[in-house]
């Protein structure tokens, strides 16, 4: 017993220094992380695309239902697009900028790209009276195929949250996204984007309320 306690002391102390000796380089770290997003990119994508490796992909998306949704992050290693964790995710970026853009330094305007391609979307996807659209694309055609965006054939199914087929956390989160990331470029922008934020999360903010309505009149 007391060999193997040694035997584990000795294996600890070693893996130890082992990382002592490691330097974290969190600037590139945060880099990447921030390179990652520019892989998920869905649409058309910019001149300053930095993966070029990428192409344009899911150019009708929301053609099924008479709306432009082309943009936005694909979810993961999935061509879906999913926008409440999407919603999720641009909420945290624009809370990093907020909270540390000032130490992100050269990363900061490649964050608040990222931010923007986001909130490009969740626009388009709140751009209806009535309708947030919450996913673009079918779950299980989509995870029975490996196939590139840019390749696809699976099938682009819009579905979306409304008053009788309510969504109120989507549309909660939506907003946050929206509202968070107004802040975030308010040093950036000015005035200018915050009037084209606030008309997003005032569609969100409506449809929640009237979804919240709907559902005390049904428990009644």
């Amino acid at each position: 017993m007391a060999k193997s306690r040694c035997l584990v002391l000795l294996i600890l102390v070693s893996f130890l220094g082992i990382l002592a000796t490691v330097s974290a380089d969190y600037r590139d770290a945060l880099s990447k992380s921030i390179l990652f997003f520019e892989g998920q990119r869905s649409g058309r994508l910019p001149r300053n695309q930095r993966m070029n490796w990428r192409g344009n992909s899911a150019l009708k998306d929301g053609s099924d239902i008479g709306m432009d949704l082309t943009g936005g992050y694909y979810d993961a290693g999935d061509n879906v697009k999913f926008n409440f964790p999407m919603a999720f995710t641009v909420t945290n970026l624009a809370w990093s900028v907020i909270e540390f853009g000032e130490f992100m330094g050269p990363e900061k305007q490649n964050a608040l790209d990222a931010i923007r391609w986001g909130t490009d979307y969740l626009l388009k996807a709140t751009s209806a009276t009535g309708r947030v659209v919450a996913q673009v694309g079918d779950g299980l055609s989509d995870h029975n195929c490996w196939q590139r965006p840019e390749d696809m054939e699976t099938l682009r199914t819009t579905f979306a949250a409304n008053t009788t087929n309510p969504g109120s956390d989507l549309a909660a989160e939506i907003a946050a996204a929206l509202a968070s990331s107004s802040v975030a470029f308010q040093s950036v922008d000015g005035r200018a984007i915050l009037g084209v934020f606030s008309t997003g999360q005032q569609r969100c903010l409506t449809l929640r309320i009237n979804i919240e309505d709907l559902t005390t009149k049904l428990l009644v």
